[in-house]
């Protein structure tokens, strides 16, 4: 039925009954400070999936829809469903993405615009690198890695006059970088330390999720339809959840806690952007 005759329809309605009961969580008592959204292909479906993080670092699959990040309707759809299961924009949250347009537009539709939002450092890695011959990545990738251990305005300045250099013979990874570049140093503006820092830079955290995807259906050659997509990747996630761990540096998360209620941290002392400085040293 699935393309795989060794897939029972056992298994079938196991998963099915996964995605029920992802999409009926409740989460009106959890303290949610971090929602990570990022997407994941199954054959030819894409699957898009929210991650939470409480005031104590533990980890919750918020929820789970079929369409791409790039569709904002799609992203606002699933934003809204877990707002209607308890995850209220009644308060200042840090959204981790990746580099999506639409899953910003979305945030700010369905949670309003006082949230910070942190651009997934390792996609916005691959998208640069994937422009420039294999013999300048390993430096670039140098460059950009130690900009982001700096305080916003000297990493931005650093990252601008690597924009000026790229732009000279690759203006495609130039174009790449200062795309959103800002976003990048959101969890550095909030002045977080750097071992919390490091779980709050990608959205890793999906993929994770997700893993166990690949190897429960390495079998499957035909997925019929995205629901198909979407029950396995319930189930898997769902499985995954059970051996989740708190983040890395969950002992800080006080302090993202506190800074995502000063309105100092998030508006009296704004990131300056590309535009606003010279680019050259």
């Amino acid at each position: 039925m699935w393309g795989v005759p060794a897939v029972s329809r056992q298994v079938q309605q196991a998963s099915a009954e996964a995605l029920k009961h992802l999409c009926e969580r409740r989460f009106e008592e959890v303290d949610l400070l971090v929602i990570y959204l990022d997407g994941k292909r199954f054959g030819g479906h894409q699957v898009i999936c929210a991650v939470g993080v409480d005031a104590e670092g533990s980890k919750h699959v918020l929820g789970i829809t079929e369409g791409a990040t790039e569709n904002a309707q799609v992203v606002k759809g699933l934003l809204e469903e877990m707002v209607e299961r308890g995850a209220k924009p009644d308060r200042r949250r840090l959204f981790v993405i990746d580099g999506s347009k639409a899953l910003r537009t979305a945030i700010e539709q369905v949670d309003g615009t006082h949230n910070p939002v942190q651009r997934c450092r390792a996609h916005k890695l691959r998208n640069v690198l994937g422009y420039l011959p294999q013999e300048m990545q390993a430096q670039v990738a140098v460059a950009l890695r130690a900009a982001w251990k700096l305080e916003p305005k000297e990493g931005l300045a650093r990252l601008g006059r690597q924009i000026e250099w790229l732009e000279r013979s690759y203006p495609k990874a130039a174009a790449s970088l200062r795309e959103g570049l800002e976003e990048t140093f959101t969890i550095n503006r909030l002045g977080l330390p750097p071992r919390l820092r490091k779980c709050l830079a990608t959205t890793n955290i999906i993929e994770s999720s997700l893993s166990g995807v690949e190897a429960l259906t390495r079998r499957v050659t035909r997925w019929r339809s995205g629901e198909m997509a979407l029950r396995w990747a319930a189930a898997a996630a769902l499985e995954t959840e059970k051996n989740f761990r708190k983040i890395i540096g969950h002992q800080d998360l006080w302090m993202l806690k506190a800074a995502l209620k000063d309105d100092r941290t998030l508006d009296g002392n704004p990131v300056t952007t590309l535009d606003e400085q010279p680019l050259a040293a």
